[in-house]
């Protein structure tokens, strides 16, 4: 049966698009400004791939003759918020960009909120995770109040302290806030912002979890399922999707737990798609502006990535690419509105350095050729960039 595998490198953008001016994102190159700010990218098994034929990138040459497809996909949908991004990378448009809230929700969503959970709300602004938490942390731990928060993107963010709060008494809010947040409301995602520790070193937890809106059916994992295949998720995809369109699904602590499940899956499954988010890049060290760490992130993945190569069997397809910027050297901490990077790699052929660009949903539409999807219906873009 074919197989495919779909990475997303979270937050790995391949520098602005046209309309970055309109979310004040001039000038962010995720992958181009933390190649400059490191004095040239280190990542030798992704050289060889062909990474260097995305864009010019300091320290990474373009390969002539390189293995992979490489270049840089357009955005169609309004926004620059992971739910938006991996949903168009399945072909799932967001014509109007989700509400966002940089001056906070209204009165009438925190009251409901405050009302149905049975506790107060410190914060309601727009705030950095981690230092919303060192600011509230300590009133939060002597109140019991939930620490709300949200960002550039379209999110309601819940903090609680694990020790005071139990984290099953944080998801089931979270549910409840997904509930409240309808509508005009209907933020792309709640999110649980467990933490520990105490007054000067609170800490988040690994035990995030997100409540994301339905999406659109028919999308191209639709028509992947529906040609009978399976679709496993890896990381954040079951969140991102809702469930929707996921048969199995694998949550991850970290990168290197998600490339290893990527790696068992392709050495164990026989057939379908393995959709996979890395999230560490976005996470961890683009929101914290720290552009060493984010490329010793990619530097990790680099090292790993030959074995993931190793699990592929003839005819695989695996696609790197990414669902926004998140650029570590501008003085915003916020997602930044940039192409997505595109690698397209077929084991056992050589795509002699070829490039493309498009659009994100061509990722979708590329998997779907390859996994015997029909065609899909008007209003689901993309092309396929490479057929079996």
């Amino acid at each position: 049966m074919p197989r495919a595998c779909v990475i997303v490198l979270d937050a790995v953008g391949a520098g602005e698009l046209p309309d970055a001016s309109e979310y004040g994102d001039e000038g962010s190159n995720t992958l181009a400004n933390v190649a400059k700010a490191v004095g040239g990218l280190d990542l030798p098994n992704l050289e060889q791939l062909g990474f260097g034929n995305v864009e010019a990138l300091e320290g990474c040459p373009p390969m002539e003759h390189a293995p992979a497809v490489a270049g840089r996909l357009f955005e169609r949908s309004k926004g620059k918020d992971t739910t938006t991004g991996h949903w168009e990378l399945m072909g799932i448009v967001t014509p109007v960009a989700m509400p966002t809230y940089p001056h906070g929700f209204p009165f009438e969503v925190i009251e409901e909120f405050a009302h149905r959970t049975g506790r107060g709300v410190l914060g309601n602004k727009a705030a950095s995770g981690t230092e919303i938490i060192e600011e509230l942390g300590e009133e939060h731990q002597r109140t019991g109040k939930w620490i709300v928060y949200t960002s550039a993107d379209s999110v309601f963010q819940v903090a609680a302290h694990e020790e005071t709060i139990p984290l099953e008494e944080l998801y089931e809010a979270c549910g409840i806030a997904r509930e409240i947040l309808t509508g005009k409301h209907a933020v792309g995602r709640v999110i649980a912002r467990p933490f520990v520790g105490g007054p000067g070193s609170y800490t988040r937890t690994p035990n995030r979890h997100d409540w994301s809106l339905r999406p659109r059916q028919p999308n191209y994992l639709t028509l992947v399922r529906e040609a009978g295949n399976e679709v496993h998720g890896v990381g954040k995809i079951h969140d991102i999707f809702a469930g929707v369109d996921i048969d199995d699904s694998h949550p991850t602590k970290s990168n290197i737990e998600g490339t290893k499940r990527i790696e068992t899956l392709l050495r164990e499954l026989d057939g379908g798609l393995v959709f996979a988010n890395l999230v560490e890049t976005d996470m961890l060290w683009g929101h914290r502006n720290d552009p060493v760490n984010f490329h010793r992130c990619l530097q990790d993945f680099d090292r790993r990535l030959p074995d993931l190569l190793d699990a592929l069997r003839p005819a695989d397809l695996l696609i790197l690419t990414s669902d926004h910027g998140c650029d570590p050297t501008t003085p915003s901490t916020d997602h930044s509105r940039e192409h997505a990077l595109f690698l397209a790699y077929v084991e056992g052929r050589n795509a002699d350095g070829r490039r493309h660009e498009g659009e994100f949903a061509d990722v979708g539409a590329t998997v779907n050729a390859w996994l015997g999807g029909k065609a899909p219906g008007r209003g689901i873009p993309g092309v396929p960039v490479l057929e079996p």
